[in-house]
């Protein structure tokens, strides 16, 4: 029996939540991804700031280092249960 494993397999899947207006454009949720799922938005919030978004969604792990280094508690990451993952990625394979 062969198993063929890919990438996506191996690494834990996550979804990144923003809260745009509690956010003040530190950029530490950027800075400090780990898999650089995150960067500083070109629009603005009611505040005037450039909040992060998401560029790289497939790559987040949903570790919450974005959420842990966030001074204003405006994003935080969380992690898909595997089966969930599979389906919004096209179901099995």
């Amino acid at each position: 029996m062969i198993v063929t494993l890919e990438l996506g397999d191996l690494v834990a899947k996550g979804r990144v939540s923003i809260v745009v207006e509690r956010c003040k454009a530190c950029g530490f949720c950027v800075e400090f991804c780990p898999t650089h799922v995150l960067a500083l938005s070109s629009a603005f919030n009611s505040k005037g700031y450039h909040p992060p978004h998401v560029v790289h969604p497939e790559k987040c792990s949903g570790c919450d280092l974005c959420g842990m280094y966030c001074p204003d508690f405006a994003i935080n990451g969380t992690k898909i249960p595997q089966a969930s993952a599979k389906q919004a990625s096209g179901g099995e394979k």
